[in-house]
């Protein structure tokens, strides 16, 4: 996502240095103009460049794209806060709920880097990286609390064929992006289980139930969750076969151990990790959570694929607005 960001922004001008973590990966994308591990295909306008240091990265950058994964967000900021420059915008692109804290990415670089809490905005929605660096039609939202600094981004990333709209629903925003990572799983578990697309909708929707209860609790608007942010990004990761998380999935159920399938990644699926941290915060809030914690102990190697979908349809019966 990242470098589909930066191909974004420098493709309508904008100069961008991008950070790549791996020395020898940012040599190739100069030299190639391709980031060949993490967007292949894909070439990069010359107004981006990548580099190892974070200092020259963020060397007089007025707005800053953390694109980071979540589990490494607050060590990655611990680093880079003391090279940001006064006055710069953080916008966070990051998915996921810390390990451990069960810290939103607002709570973590609000942490991270206390003199920019109030110039922090983020970026959520459904949208492949993929299909954004290929010109698809995307639209997203970006939250932030103070309306003027929201509007400034909404500016800065949109394209003819990258749409932002706004919102000052922080806790909505990034609730909905990072726990519909969860529910994928387990939608795709039921679909490596071959059990059908009744079972895909049934999950969909009571995932996003389960999601809205945990962000309205946690201060959210329940709207957020039937917008961009919640129903549409829990929608695409659910069922476009370009998630990462949904694929975890697929091969959990189709019989293959989490250790295998991760081991074989070169990315991150953030839905791992956040299953744990959303339970978390679902005990520390009262809300009970059915999917995300049959996904969590299918993870851990609690339960078997069969035995978890066998338990959620033997819950007692209830009315569907029951919370």
């Amino acid at each position: 996502m990242g470098t589909a960001l930066a191909k974004l922004l420098g493709e309508v001008g904008r100069r961008v240095s991008m950070w790549v973590y791996e020395p020898d990966l940012a040599q190739r994308i100069n030299e190639t103009r391709v980031n060949d591990v993490f967007l292949p295909g894909v070439p990069l306008p010359p107004t981006v460049t990548a580099t190892s240091s974070l200092e020259e990265a963020l060397f007089g950058a007025s707005t800053v794209f953390s694109v980071t994964p979540t589990q490494v967000a607050r060590s990655v900021w611990s680093r880079a806060g003391k090279h940001l420059a006064a006055g710069a915008d953080v916008v966070s692109a990051s998915k996921g709920v810390e390990t451990g804290s069960a810290s939103l990415m607002s709570e973590v670089l609000a942490a991270a880097l206390p003199g920019a809490a109030a110039r922090l905005a983020f970026l959520s929605g459904p949208s492949f990286a993929k299909e954004i660096a290929a010109g698809q039609p995307t639209a997203v939202v970006i939250a932030a609390a103070d309306p003027a600094l929201a509007a400034r981004i909404q500016q800065l990333v949109s394209t003819p064929s990258f749409r932002a709209y706004t919102t000052d629903d922080i806790v909505g925003v990034e609730l909905g992006g990072a726990i519909k990572n969860v529910i994928a799983i387990g939608v795709g578990v039921a679909e490596g289980m071959g059990l059908g697309l009744n079972a895909r909708a049934a999950l969909i929707t009571r995932g996003l139930a389960e999601v809205t209860r945990l962000a309205v609790t946690c201060g959210a608007n329940p709207l957020t969750l039937a917008g961009l942010a919640g129903m549409g990004d829990l929608v695409l990761t659910c069922t476009g076969h370009l998630s990462r998380n949904l694929q975890v999935g697929i091969r959990l159920g189709r019989g293959e151990s989490l250790d295998a399938i991760l081991g074989s990644m070169h990315v991150v699926a953030e839905g791992v990790a956040t299953a744990r941290s959303a339970m978390i915060l679902a005990a520390r809030h009262g809300v009970e959570m059915p999917i995300t914690e049959a996904v969590t102990r299918l993870l851990d190697g609690d339960v078997a694929p069969g035995d978890a979908v066998r338990a959620l349809m033997a819950r007692p019966l209830r009315s569907e607005r029951e919370r």
